[in-house]
């Protein structure tokens, strides 16, 4: 089977404690889901350039991109994504729901009560356990 492979960059930022995650569009892949912000890396802009345009674009924010804290390659029945996560800063601005239909901060108790792409499972298990730091 011929995969269509997208590399994705994605946000994890945190202030106060907790998490900043988005809903994906009800009509979207994987609709309704929650995921931490980002979007698909243009060919010609390294990871950490796709972030803050897409985190601009998305929320309407400005972020600064910090340490990688995950990278995951994962198959779904229609493409194969290859997601790296990065901890990130909010420089300025409060996230609006621009590009994807609500954003919401959440503390690590509440992580569980969200609804996730599968991608995602290894990196949510990182951010559950007692040795993460959400700073």
């Amino acid at each position: 089977m011929n995969f269509k492979s997208i590399e994705v960059a994605a946000a994890l930022i945190f202030r106060n404690g907790k998490l900043l995650i988005a809903q994906r569009h009800a009509k979207a892949h994987l609709g309704g889901l929650w995921e931490f912000p980002g979007g698909k890396r243009h060919p010609e802009e390294t990871h950490e350039e796709c972030l803050v345009r897409e985190i601009r674009e998305e929320l309407g924010v400005e972020i600064s991109v910090g340490e990688l804290v995950e990278e995951i390659a994962h198959d779904y029945p229609e493409k194969s994504v290859h997601l790296k996560f990065y901890k990130c800063r909010l420089v300025s601005g409060e996230p609006q729901a621009i590009d994807c239909a609500a954003v919401r901060w959440v503390e690590k108790k509440e992580l569980g009560d969200f609804e996730f792409p599968a991608a995602d499972a290894r990196l949510l298990e990182k951010l559950e356990s007692a040795g993460f730091r959400w700073v």
